[in-house]
């Protein structure tokens, strides 16, 4: 499984159920990443999305804990238990998971592979992804050449889980 995101140099993520800044590079790197996959997310994210729509070209996946939350076009779970029963029908590699902070939270310990757009600014934030560079289990493999949108400094970078070794017996 894998999560995707746009954070500041502090790890904010979002404020006011808005992304922090909207750099079209990113917002494609998101489409072509996430197309023809599964998309987890919570109410709030969704209800973010133009119109508060579902993406399109995706399995959309909402967790709300509201049992009367109904959306066209998507698949609303109400549970940790209920998303990783429904998740079981897909590849893990099929997963992404796309936020909001308390979603990305419950499932980084099931994802293996994050893809982070991280920018060189420091924004007001309400929400925050977990510092990943202060996490040992994690680890960057990949990270493009920074890029600049008008002021904005960013790079593309892929964090994986680290292989557990097992330690050899005494």
């Amino acid at each position: 499984m894998r999560a995707i995101l746009c954070a500041d140099k502090n790890w904010g993520i979002g404020k006011n159920n808005k992304l922090l800044v909207s750099i079209p590079a990113d917002m494609r790197f998101f489409r072509d990443t996430t197309s023809n996959h599964v998309v987890v997310m919570g109410r709030k994210t969704l209800e973010s999305f133009p119109g508060g729509k579902p993406l399109k070209n995706r399995t959309n996946i909402v967790l709300s804990s509201n049992r009367n939350y109904k959306v066209p076009d998507a698949l609303v779970v109400h549970s940790e238990q209920e998303l990783l029963e429904e998740l079981k029908k897909y590849g893990t590699d099929e997963i992404y998971v796309i936020g909001g902070a308390a979603v990305y939270e419950l499932m980084l310990p099931y994802c293996d592979t994050v893809y982070v757009t991280r920018v060189e600014m420091e924004y007001d934030a309400d929400t925050r992804f977990p510092d990943m560079d202060q996490m040992p289990e994690w680890e960057i493999t990949e990270e493009s050449e920074e890029q600049t949108y008008f002021d904005v400094e960013y790079r593309f970078c892929t964090y994986r889980r680290k292989k557990q070794t097992e330690e050899p017996e005494v």
